[in-house]
Order: structure tokens, then sequence, then C-alpha cells
């Protein structure tokens, strides 16, 4: 086992999980431990790792072959893809224990009298003779008053820490939070989900507006409306604000007539200008779905200008896989749609040449009202990410892109949805 005798546990979440031959299955979200009776430590007893469809599977501690800051490597055998549901008995590390509050006694038979407060930062288990991995270490940071997230981090034996099984209203999020600001947005949803909801909406409240709107665009309906609804309205507004306003729309058209009004009124004007104009178009149409922020430049632009823009991390791979010519003004609804050009045009052309003469007005564009149906077709027909929707004097008003048109033809609980029958797979 090429593994260390100490391995911390938070450390794991996150990490890819391979099998003998080098092929990802998976990623760990958490570590399962399980309470023992009287005063012995914990047994940790397997990994909760996520594989296709967000399904969720327990892999026993003794099918791990390595476990290092880069990867868990599992050996040869049966793996079994039901799904995983803890029991009453057991806990989960990151879910359960980081962040709670314990207190530090100066050795194992002190009372509560004496004891240094902190919460928990990380889990250590050590592998004993029995080969069984007992939780012998936790790491913990030391409450300061206000600066209780500066405070010292240090390392004690589980027998001198209280508090740390049993229940418990003491938990925080900030590290927690740390851990999952290392993942992706659509890693993090996934990991929101699996939390008790309290606690869910308590990481949620403490994020970043920025890194909530991205998280936000990720999750199911019921869960954006449980966790805009648990902020206070100015919050929420702020957070509406950063997502994309196709993404806003389809949020606020879960909620009220009347939470929608708040909330718009809350926001800033320009910011709420697209979401209402998106929200005024039927459901289901090219309208309802579209975004009105593609990459929109003047026919005068220069194919080095274009690249740039195109370059910007924060766009999308579908939106920047293209950008649309309008005359000015570019904002929607823009000057008259001339036509878009592909980047993989922009690529092989040289870069002083101009957006206008290199164009692309073959394709008709959609109207607001297009149906579904008729985007899908389109964008099968010609092997497209995107296709402009323009109004009826030829304005550019957006684009619809191949993940949204995916995101409203498959069902609604479609990122919540589980595989239904349990199956086992050879590694």
């Amino acid at each position: 086992m090429t593994m260390g005798t100490r391995v911390y546990l938070a450390r794991l979440a996150g990490l890819g999980v391979f099998d003998p031959n080098g092929d990802r299955v998976g990623r760990v979200r958490d570590s399962v431990v399980r309470l023992r009776t009287t005063n012995r430590p914990p047994q940790v007893v397997g990994l909760v790792a996520e594989m296709a469809l967000r399904r969720r599977i327990f892999l026993p501690i003794g099918r791990v072959t390595s476990m290092d800051s880069d990867a868990v490597v599992l050996g040869t055998g049966m793996l079994n893809l039901r799904r995983f549901e803890k029991r009453p008995n057991e806990l989960l590390v990151v879910e359960d224990l980081l962040d709670r509050r314990v207190t530090v006694m100066p050795d194992e038979t002190a009372t509560l009298e004496g004891g240094t407060p902190g919460t928990v930062v990380d889990i250590g288990m050590e592998l004993n003779r029995n080969t069984e991995w007992l939780v012998t270490r936790v790491a913990v940071r030391e409450l300061t008053g206000r600066l209780a997230r500066r405070g010292h981090v240090y390392q004690a034996e589980y027998g001198r820490v209280r508090g740390l099984v049993g229940p418990t209203d003491t938990q925080g999020t900030a590290n927690l939070l740390a851990l999952l600001e290392q993942m992706r947005p659509a890693d993090m949803a996934n990991a929101l989900q699996d939390l008790p909801d309290a606690r869910r909406n308590e990481v949620a409240a403490a994020m970043s507006d920025r890194r909530l709107a991205d998280v936000l665009e990720e999750l199911p309906e019921h869960d954006q409306v449980e966790i805009i609804a648990g902020l206070a309205r100015e919050r929420a507004a702020d957070v509406l604000e950063r997502m994309d306003p196709d993404d806003a729309a389809d949020l606020l058209a879960e909620l009220p007539q009347v939470e929608q009004t708040v909330l718009l009124d809350l926001m800033e004007p320009e910011e709420a200008a697209p979401v209402r104009q998106l929200l005024s178009y039927d459901p289901g149409t090219a309208g309802s779905m579209m975004t009105s922020e593609p990459v929109i430049l003047t026919p005068d632009t220069t194919v080095a200008e274009a690249l740039a823009h195109i370059r910007e991390p924060e766009l999308s791979p579908a939106i920047a896989a293209q950008v649309f010519v309008a005359r000015a003004p570019s904002a929607t609804p823009t000057g008259k749609y001339l036509g878009m050009v592909y980047f993989q045009r922009l690529l092989r052309e040289p870069p002083a040449s101009i957006l206008g003469g290199i164009v692309d007005n073959d394709l008709e564009p959609l109207r607001p009202e297009t149906p579904l149906v008729e985007v899908t077709k389109r964008m099968a027909m010609y092997d497209l990410v995107a296709l402009p929707v323009v109004d009826s004097t030829r304005r550019l008003l957006g684009a619809v892109t191949v993940d949204d048109v995916l995101d409203h033809s498959l069902p609604r609980d479609w990122r919540d949805r589980d595989l239904n029958d349990p199956e086992e797979v050879e590694q």
C-alpha cells in the first residue's frame, strides 16, 4: 500500500479515483467513519465517491491501494454501484465533522473545565496492527475571539477532543467553504446538494456573491429557490445581478410574481433590464432560453481584437465559439444584425482583417417566438453550438447556445437524478 501511516481525510475530498489501469472512475466526495462502543476511536470504513450522473457510492477502505495528494487508486475486484446511504452509526468527515466546535483537553482524563475551544479543520487516520484505519488525530483551529479563522492550527490526539461526535448546533462554515472553494462550480453544486438543508444554506450564505451566482447556475431549480429564499432580499438581488441574465430569468420564473417584482426592483436597472425582457417571452421559445450577452462586435473590428474578446476566461465554450457581428450599438438590442464569424475562421485569417469582410450570413436567424423543437432541429442540422435571435427589424436580441437547449430539453430534475438500479462493475 503506497500511502503513509497517517492520512488526513478532508484533503482527500475532490481527488480523482482511478482503477488499476489508470482510468478515472470518479471523484472522492467524503470519508465515512463508524462510531464504536465506549471511548474507542471511530473506525474509518471507506470513502464516498461520485460517479457519472451524480451517483454517490461507497468504496470500502480495503479496496484502496494508494492515497496521496494527487489521486486515490483502487485494487482489482467488483465495484458496487449501489447508491451510498449513511447508516445510523456513521458520520461523514466533510459533512458532519468539518468546522464542528470542539474543546481540546490537556489530557484524556481532564474535565471540560480548562479546555481550549476550537473548530475542526481536518481528521487524521492511522493504520493499526489489525489493519484497521482509526481516527487518531484531529486538526483544530484555536478560537481566539473575533479572529477565529486566524487562530493557531494544531493537532490533538482523538482522546483529548470533546464534542467531536454526537449532536451539535455549533458547526460553522469556514473550513468547509475553504475546501469547496477549490472545486469547479458544478462540483461545488454537487457537494452542496448532499449537505443537510440547514448546513447547505449556511454555506451558501457565506459565499461571495460571484461564487454563489456561479454555483446557483449549476443547481436544480428547487435548490436555487430555497437558497435564494434564505437570503436577505438585498443580498439575493446582488447575487442575481452576477448571474447570467438567462439563468437569473429562469430562477426568477420559479418564484411567485410578487417576489419576482421585489427582487427585480432591488437589482440595478441596467442589470434588471435584460432579465425583465427574457421573462416577457413565452416559456419554451428561443426568446425565453437565449442569453442576451453573447460576444457582439461591430463589422470594423479586427480579427486580432475578436480573438482577444473570446479569450476572456469567464466565457463559456459555447459563447466563445463564435462572435456575432452587428452595427452599433453593440449591446442588445443591437443595430442591424450582419452575421457571425466562427472562431476557427478567426484563427485562419490575418490579424488585421476586419470582421465585416469575413462574416457568415448564410443561416437565417431565429425569432424570439421560435419553439424549442425548431431550435433543436436547426442546431442538429447544421452542427451548431449557437444561433442568433433577432427581432422583426433584424436587431440582435441574443443567442441560443447548445447548453441552453440541453437545459430546456432534459427533464426538469436532471441535475439531481440518479441511476435507478444498483449495478456491479469489475475493476
